[in-house]
Order: C-alpha cells, then sequence, then structure tokens
C-alpha cells in the first residue's frame, strides 16, 4: 500500500462513519468491567468497546476471535483453521497479557503459554462482550497488563423462550444450538448447548502452496451451559453458572508430518454469587472455578496438561453524595495448581479499593489493589481515569495505569523452566477525544522484565531493557443516507522490543471497514473486512526477519432475511475474494468459503 492510498484511508476516517452498535441506544448499553460495577457505558472513563448481540447475530459469526477483529486495537492470529491455536492481540500485547473472563471467570489457561485459548471459545448464548483497554491490575490483579476482555451471557426474558439454530457450509461443516429457559419473579433457569463439526483444512502448509493438497484437520467444539438464580426477596438473591467447553482439534507437526497428531479439550467455568443490597450498599459474594483440562496426542505420545484455579471474593459497593459517586471495597483469594508433570501451586491474595465521582460534566475514577504471592514479592498497582463531557457532541477522557503479568507454573517448573523468574511490570496512559461519531486515541505502555523464553540461557528469562508499544486508534461510527450503516476504525503500532526491533506478529497497521444495508423490507445485507499492514517473523532466537504476513485484505459479506418475526435465514461468504494469505508463516488459513443457516425462536 502506497503512502498516497494510506493517508487517503486515515483520511476518510474523518468523513465517513459509524457506530458498531448501531442498533443500539448508547444511553441503555452499561458495562461492569471498567470498575465491577454496572456503570452507563457514557459514565466510564476507560478507553472501552463493547460487542452486542444484535452485531453479533447480523455477523453469524462462528468464533470469539472473529468477533473481537472488529474493534480498532485488535488482530489475530492462528496456527490453521478451526480449532488451531489463536492470539488475539490487544495493542500489540499477546493474550497471555490480556485478561479474559466468562461472565466474570478467568478463562486464561495456566496450564499452557498463551492465556485464553480462544480457538475454543464460540459464539454462543453472549449477551455483550466487554473490552476494557490499557492496563487493569489496579482493578483485576494479574495477567491484565494489555486489558480485560469480559464475554457476558444473556439472561431470559420473563416466561418460557427458546431458540433453535443450524448452520451448514463449506469444508463439511455442520452447527447445531439449542437454548431454552424459563423465568420468573422468584427463578429462572436457562439451559444452553452449540454443537460444531467441521472437515476443516490442512493447519500446515507452504506458502503459495494449493491447501488442497495436503490432509484435512478436523475440529469438533460442544460448548454446553446451564445458569440459574433465586430471589430470596426483594433485597437477597443467589446465581449459579457453569459452562464446559469440549473439543478435539486435529493438527500438523510440519508440513510433512499431517496425521497422528490432535488435541483433546475438557475445560469448564462455574460459579456461584449471593448479592445483598440495601439502602446505601450492596454486597457480592462470589466463588468461581476453572478447570483446564489438555490432552496432546501427538502420534501415539500422550502428554496431559491438568490445572485449575479457585477463587473466593467479596466486595462492597457504597453510593454517597450523588447516584453516580460510589466506592468499592473488597478483597479476593485465587489458588493456581497444574499438576501432571509440574505438581505445583502458588496463591494470591487481595484487597482493593474503587471510587468514582461524577460532578456535573466531569467523572473522575481511582483505583489500587495491593496483591501478595506465596511465590513472589507484594504488588501495588493502581489507575486513574479523568473524563469530561464539554456538550453533548465533545468529550475528552484519559488514563494512567500499572500492572503486572505473573509467571505461570509451566514457566517456573516445566523443562525450560525458571524458579527464579519474577513478574513482569506495565505503565500504561492513554488519551481520547470524542466529537459526535469520531473517537480518536492515542495509547502508550511500557513493559519491563518481559518474561519470555531466552534463547541465550535455552529456560524462560526476564528479559532485560524496555519493551514499548504505543500508537493511536481513530474510529468514525455514523448512519449514512436513509439505510446504510458505515462502520470505519484505523489502528497504527508502534510495538518495539528492548533491543528496538518491531514485535512479530503485530501489525504496524490495520484498517477494518463494514457497510450494512436496511433498506429493503426483511433484508439486510452486509459487507466487513480489514486491510493488515506490515507484520513480520523472525528466525527463531534471531532478529532476521523469515516471512512477511502481513500486507493483504480480506472481505466477508451477510445476507438476513427475516421471514417472520420468529423464523429467520442468513447466508454468509467469508474471504469473497478468495485472497491466500498467512497469519502465522507456514499455517494455513481458510479460502473462500460459502455457509447458510437458520435460526428459529419461541
Amino acid at each position: 500500500m502506497t503512502k498516497t492510498i494510506k493517508l487517503s484511508l486515515v483520511a476518510s476516517l474523518f468523513c465517513t462513519a459509524t457506530i458498531i452498535n448501531a442498533n443500539e441506544d448508547l444511553g441503555t448499553i452499561t458495562v461492569s468491567s471498567a470498575t465491577k460495577s454496572e456503570q452507563s457505558i457514557k459514565d466510564v472513563t476507560s478507553n472501552i468497546d463493547v460487542i452486542t448481540a444484535t452485531e453479533l447475530e447480523e455477523k453469524h459469526i462462528t468464533n470469539v476471535s472473529d468477533a473481537l477483529n472488529l474493534i480498532s486495537g485488535i488482530s489475530f492470529t492462528a496456527n490453521g483453521g478451526p480449532g488451531s491455536t489463536t492470539s488475539v492481540r490487544l495493542r500489540g500485547f499477546d493474550s497471555k497479557r490480556v485478561l479474559v473472563l466468562i461472565d466474570g471467570i478467568r478463562y486464561n489457561d495456566i496450564t499452557g503459554l498463551n492465556g485464553a485459548p480462544f480457538e475454543h471459545l464460540m459464539v454462543t448464548d453472549i449477551s455483550k462482550i466487554e473490552i476494557i483497554k490499557g492496563a487493569q491490575s489496579g482493578i483485576w490483579g494479574a495477567d491484565a497488563s494489555a486489558g480485560v476482555i469480559n464475554i457476558i451471557t444473556k439472561t431470559p426474558p420473563k416466561g418460557l423462550s427458546g431458540e433453535i439454530d443450524a448452520e451448514f457450509g463449506s469444508f463439511n461443516t455442520r452447527k447445531y444450538g439449542a437454548t431454552a429457559s424459563y423465568k420468573t419473579n422468584n427463578y429462572y433457569l436457562k439451559l444452553n448447548s452449540q454443537k460444531l463439526k467441521t472437515d476443516g483444512f490442512t493447519s500446515r502448509a507452504t506458502k503459495g502452496n494449493d491447501i488442497n493438497s495436503y490432509e484435512d484437520d478436523k475440529y469438533e467444539n460442544t460448548t454446553s451451559s446451564i445458569k440459574a438464580g433465586v430471589n430470596i426477596d426483594d433485597n437477597n438473591k443467589f446465581d449459579i453458572s457453569h459452562t464446559k467447553i469440549d473439543a478435539r482439534s486435529e493438527y500438523d507437526k510440519s508440513v510433512t508430518l499431517q496425521n497422528g497428531y490432535e488435541m483433546l479439550t475438557d475445560d469448564s467455568f462455574s460459579n456461584i454469587t449471593y448479592e445483598n443490597k440495601n439502602a446505601i450498599s450492596t454486597t457480592i459474594v462470589q466463588y468461581n472455578k476453572s478447570v483446564f483440562d489438555r490432552e496432546n496426542n501427538a502420534n501415539g505420545t500422550i502428554s496431559e496438561f491438568d490445572g485449575k484455579v479457585n477463587e473466593y471474593g467479596v466486595r462492597t459497593n457504597f453510593s454517597y453524595l450523588n447516584e453516580s459517586s460510589f466506592v468499592i471495597v473488597g478483597t479476593d483469594y485465587k489458588d493456581f495448581e497444574h499438576t501432571n508433570t509440574i505438581n505445583q501451586k502458588y496463591n494470591n491474595k487481595a484487597v482493593f479499593v474503587t471510587n468514582n465521582n461524577k460532578i456535573n460534566n466531569t467523572i473522575l475514577t481511582e483505583s489500587v489493589r495491593v496483591d501478595h504471592y506465596n511465590k513472589f514479592d507484594n504488588k501495588t498497582t493502581g489507575k486513574i481515569g479523568l473524563k469530561h463531557n464539554f456538550n453533548e457532541d465533545l468529550s475528552l477522557s484519559t488514563n494512567a495505569g500499572t500492572a503486572y503479568n505473573v509467571p505461570t507454573l509451566y514457566n517456573l517448573y516445566s523443562t525450560y523452566g525458571n524458579e527464579n523468574l519474577k513478574p513482569e511490570t506495565t505503565q500504561s496512559y492513554d488519551i481520547s477525544v470524542e466529537y459526535k461519531d469520531l473517537q480518536i486515541t492515542y495509547f502508550y505502555n511500557k513493559v519491563k522484565d518481559m518474561i519470555d523464553y531466552d534463547s541465550g540461557i535455552s529456560k524462560y528469562g526476564n528479559l532485560d531493557g524496555t519493551t514499548r508499544l504505543k500508537g493511536y486508534e481513530i474510529a468514525y461510527q455514523k448512519n449514512i443516507l436513509a439505510n446504510t450503516l458505515l462502520n470505519l476504525n484505523y489502528t497504527r503500532n508502534k510495538a518495539i522490543d528492548n533491543d528496538g526491533y518491531q514485535l512479530q506478529r503485530v501489525p504496524k497497521e490495520n484498517l477494518k471497514f463494514g457497510v450494512d444495508y436496511y433498506g429493503v423490507t426483511k433484508l439486510h445485507f452486509g459487507l466487513n473486512g480489514e486491510y493488515v499492514g506490515e507484520r513480520v517473523e523472525y528466525t527463531y532466537g534471531t532478529h532476521t526477519v523469515s516471512a512477511q504476513t502481513g500486507r493483504y485484505t480480506v472481505m466477508n459479506f451477510v445476507i438476513n432475511y427475516d421471514l417472520t418475526k420468529n423464523l429467520k435465514l442468513y447466508g454468509k461468504c467469508d474471504n469473497i475474494t478468495n485472497k491466500y494469505y498467512q497469519t502465522v508463516n507456514g499455517y494455513a488459513t481458510s479460502p473462500r468459503a460459502y455457509y447458510a443457516g437458520i435460526k428459529v425462536s419461541f
């Protein structure tokens, strides 16, 4: 892409627009992850994006990583097709530096090295996805250096309701789902299950070769969940939830070794919550449990990776001065365990406080948290945010925070582990100006003692020097014409390691676009895609560029038809230009693919 074209694309952001959730009134959208308290998105100082159920359902996205890729500042890479290892990068930080939650339950896999296993996270029964950018350890603790992604599932409507959906398409893909719920004033119960099966395509391929010349790598995923709640009285209630992800992935060790390799996943995420409300405060007591169970079959050689996280917490929200001023105080305890060959554990105790004030048109938020690990030194982190609304059209906000990432038990005690590792630390800053449908954000992050594999000592280590990730995001959102919605965002990222080299697999620039047309009764047409700029990979252990995996554009198309209020049909085409590209050198991506589906509700 020439400099002239790049400049014109950026300039176009100032004269065209969208809103990713254009069918939603921003005044009605609330978020809970920014302060651990439900707030209107307009009253949050944090740099935050929300993907609603409406957006997900109109685009018929299968995997959460594809949904997140709609957002500015996010990119992703995958080691092949469905079920292959997928890393979502937030402002250049990889997955292990992003805290991912399902209804507040940790989804980061403590038995691995890649953080949250996005490859198995399907879009099913999701109410909204909150993406909070910037250091969030002052609120959430470790592993939130880049930010927090909280996936919030749906609460059922009153009465008896349900949905059934089915999708069929390329690579012999079959997807089936069902939801049933019942809710009264006193209790509710909701069951959901989704099954995905596909023959897929090869995970490994030499760049430029026809992927049909290799054997296919199949993938299966069954995700099921239950949510229930009971209102004891007007002031007290209990809620429980349990999600289970059962997946089987085939993969290739190399382009020549393509048979007999598979990964079995059996993860579960559970929660029990008690809530008490009175005239001046709301208290929440929670227990969360994350269980990770992976079995790798490498042509007959079995390796098991089992781990769990238990979290106990209590917090109280006190209101004062006015309805928008509050202080939250709380404490939590977590224990992390990695069994099998590691057989090690550590624990974490923490106390935290967050204060929020809204006075006239100014919002100020301050958070501080003190964490104690039995394996590491104590950590005190914090965050401060300020937002001022000059009028209905113009606002300015800024946030500064500190964060840290702790080594996993695998980093510490595996064959390549290093018991002398210490947590890495991050300082984060951003400033945003928003005028009508245009938002411009500058961000800056500085990381010290970054944890990575050190080829010099042949084990994991804390790298010398400082890694810096900085850049800007431009998002312009607006309804144009009478029935057309346009969505554009652009990210420029300068991610430099301690030696001054660009971080591999982080694109220098990323332009995303979407156009939705609603001008025909009962029909919706949607086109979306992205341009990925320069993105490099290095020869292992060096800074010698081995591959260029960027500089390409991919587009997707979807059509929705509402046959009746309760019966909807859709079709979609991914990669409509049949673009050949690789997000990771040597790993295949999908060619042009077609899908059709139906959804029935009652």
